[in-house]
């Protein structure tokens, strides 16, 4: 056996031997993230088409249905993190959270009107923000110190294995009932529920005393206080650097302006989101064996080459170059970043931390994708 064959070996050995140790609430909190991400993108994937082409809404009426429904998700999770410190319980608001998300999953197939649909997208994307900061600072809670950055690797490459495998289940089962929209729907009920079910009897609070782990008021002056320096560093790190990047949706503009098949331009996030997935849980291994801020800076490293090449390689090579290394860049950042504010927040105020950086990440994504739409139609 070649000393290259035995390094393999070795580092394979190593990844299933993390995979082994993870807690099993966290494999619980990752396939909950799996299957709801399943459920929702196989009604995303059609839910403009169905609004335009079956309700008669215009598509601008179906982009501000959009930016309610992700900016209220994102101002949720800033109170629903202080709240699950308050209370000192976590799993209660990720349950209430996923029960939301799951309960409105079948008004889909069954609304007559918009109003019906904006009313469960609404209250699909409180769900989402109410289990949000709660979700992290549990799986936070339940990982060991050592084991911090394979366990949010795990949880990310299980919730966007979910995010590609909804639109490709839409796809078949499309395919299966003649674009029967409102079946596909109710397709995506099952793994909703299923989600749901986990979460109520697979998930559990860290054992200990909840009185001892209460904050009495997470959000005044004072509870915000007790989050150190090192956390608002982290934050800043995250607002820059997602500054720097865009809402995936230019991937697909570029995909057309470059001339991809219509039928084939679902494959930029399908490939996207494959890397995404692959890389997430690899990458966690290696930041609790090595230094999280120089693999972060490797992170924006690859972050630029993506952009270099999707700007200045030519052809679909250079779009398929820029796809494969935006994805490698989201698998290197994203979970490492959830272990970063884990490792600086204080345990008993990490529903606060998740809940401020991840409303300061989104205002910052909000602020990216605009800039990068005005130039886009300069």
């Amino acid at each position: 056996m070649s000393p290259r064959t035995e390094v393999s070996g070795s580092a394979t050995a190593r990844t299933l031997s993390v995979l082994r140790r993870i807690p099993p609430g966290i494999w619980a909190l990752g396939l909950v993230s799996m299957l709801m991400d399943v459920s929702s993108e196989m009604i995303h994937a059609l839910l403009p088409v169905y609004l335009v082409s079956v309700l008669g809404v215009s598509a601008i009426a179906v982009g501000l249905i959009e930016g309610i429904a992700e900016s209220t998700a994102a101002i949720t999770k800033v109170f629903s993190g202080a709240l699950s410190d308050w209370l000192g319980r976590r799993k209660l608001l990720v349950a209430i959270g996923y029960g939301l998300a799951a309960f409105t999953k079948p008004v889909f197939p069954l609304a007559g009107t918009v109003g019906w649909v904006i009313t469960a997208r609404f209250v699909d994307r409180i769900g989402k923000g109410i289990r949000g900061a709660p979700r992290d600072a549990l799986i936070a809670d339940l990982a060991p110190a050592a084991l911090r950055g394979a366990s949010f690797g795990l949880r990310q490459s299980l919730d966007t294995a979910g995010a590609f495998l909804g639109p490709a289940l839409a796809i078949a089962l499309m395919w299966l009932t003649a674009d029967n929209i409102p079946l596909v729907f109710w397709f995506a009920v099952l793994p909703a529920f299923a989600a749901f079910a986990l979460v109520v009897f697979g998930v559990h609070d860290v054992p200990g005393d909840r009185e001892m782990r209460r904050v009495r008021a997470p959000l005044s002056r004072a509870g915000l206080a007790r989050l150190p320096p090192l956390y608002w560093g982290v934050v800043a790190i995250a607002a820059v650097f997602t500054l720097a990047r865009f809402s995936e949706a230019f991937l697909v503009l570029r995909a057309q302006e470059l001339g991809l098949a219509l039928a084939l331009i679902p494959l930029v996030l399908v490939v996207m989101n494959v890397v995404y997935a692959l890389s997430s849980y690899p990458i966690g291994v290696l930041a609790d064996r090595f230094d999280r801020g120089t693999l972060l800076a490797l992170g924006v490293v690859v972050l630029v080459l993506s952009d270099v090449a999707l700007a200045f390689v030519g052809g679909l090579a250079g779009l398929a170059l820029g796809v494969v290394l935006w994805g490698l860049h989201m698998g290197m950042t994203q979970g490492l970043l959830a272990a970063l504010v884990a490792d600086a927040a204080p345990a008993n105020l990490r529903g606060t931390a998740y809940g401020l950086f991840n409303l300061v990440s989104g205002l910052a994504l909000l602020a990216a994708s605009v800039v990068a739409g005005g130039l886009w139609d300069a």
